[in-house]
């Protein structure tokens, strides 16, 4: 009886995986029935559930899971020439069940309607809008810095804590809900990973844990990336599961919160996207505008650059290249490139917007 249970979750793997290629030609359906529908109530229940504890659970799941992984293949070892179907159908029959949890709690949100469309702007943009946008932010981004440094060389220190930050993202988000219903964010859930060594080693921020729904924030980073890095996980919490999409709106997060240094880290992160941008389409054009950047600004940029250098090590690109791969797996067609699209979405959404 076991066994045809086992043999019933791998074939339910099978019509899973056909299900889903199917669904992902009808955007529209999963956003009316799954992204706006079903997982606003999955979502809320977890943060609710998990948003209170004060460490990350889905990081103690992790934990657990791999003790037990670890245990299983040697209490089975011998299974494996022994019995080697029923070693197999084990395996089958546990990736079917997760694979199922995945897509339900969260993972569906792959296939989604784009952003742009829901928002009715456009998606393409020319390097003269391009240009036009980055000279405006560089504007707003050099105004609040000299607010807040003491002079125009000097870079932002925060005043606020890493643990502070957390309690202040949804600040922004509420500002944003009287505009977009949609980006209400209730019942916080975001925290520190404990795994935040094993992060930056790998060379990532954050992450979603899609079986619990808390954001995970590598505690590692500078306090400067704490209020784009926290709003982006939460935008992932809100069923934006693209990478460019989350950056979107999780910038967007940070500039109406009514904290000045969220303000601050929020412009000055699309910046550095959109300065990245104007670097690849005319390198003359990228160092005549940088020079008008405020350089205390250019500091901050450069405390992450060598954050993040200090922990370089030869598996870093494996663990990149691993996430591109898995970006691609799931409708996200540009990999780890589709990072930079948040320029298209922050150019197109401010063409007719004061910054």
């Amino acid at each position: 009886m076991l066994k045809n249970k086992k043999i019933i979750l791998i074939l339910f793997l099978g019509i899973q995986i056909l299900l889903i290629s199917i669904l992902k030609s009808f955007p529209k359906f999963i956003e009316q029935f799954y992204s706006n529908g079903l997982y606003v109530f999955i979502s809320k229940s977890m943060r609710y559930a998990f948003g209170w504890i004060p460490f990350s659970m889905g990081d103690i799941f992790y934990t657990i899971a791999s003790i037990y992984l670890i245990r299983w293949l040697i209490i089975n070892r011998k299974r494996i020439v022994k019995d080697t179907i029923n070693w197999l159908l084990d395996i089958g029959a546990t990736i079917s069940i997760a694979y199922f949890a995945f897509h339900i709690l969260w993972a569906f949100n792959y296939y989604r309607q784009p952003l742009y469309k829901s928002l009715n702007i456009e998606a393409e943009y020319t390097t003269e809008q391009l240009v036009s946008f980055t000279k405006r932010l560089i504007k707003r981004s050099n105004a609040i810095h000299n607010q807040l440094a003491v002079n125009d060389s000097a870079k932002v220190e925060m005043p606020f804590t890493k643990s502070e930050a957390f309690d202040m993202v949804s600040n922004g988000y509420e500002t944003l809900s009287k505009m977009y219903p949609h980006l209400h964010y209730q019942s916080k859930s975001v925290k520190k990973s404990i795994y935040s060594t094993a992060l930056t080693y790998m060379g990532f921020s954050g992450y979603l844990n899609p079986f619990t729904n808390e954001a995970q924030v590598n505690g590692l980073i500078p306090v400067y990336k704490f209020p784009t890095t926290s709003c982006h996980e939460a935008a992932h919490q809100l069923g934006y599961a693209a990478e460019n999409e989350a950056n979107f709106i999780g910038s967007l997060a940070a500039i109406h919160n009514d904290d000045i240094h969220f303000k601050y880290s929020g412009y000055t992160f699309g910046l550095r996207y959109c300065l990245v941008e104007i670097f690849r389409r005319d390198k003359d054009l990228y160092y005549d505008i940088l020079s008008t950047v405020n350089k205390g600004i250019l500091k901050n940029y450069q405390e992450v650059e060598d954050f993040w250098r200090s922990y370089e090590n030869p598996l870093e690109p494996m663990f990149e290249k691993t996430f591109d791969s898995f970006l691609k797996a799931n409708n996200q067609s540009a990999g780890m490139k589709s990072y930079s699209y948040v320029v298209a979405l922050l150019v197109n959404y401010y063409d007719d917007k004061v910054l």
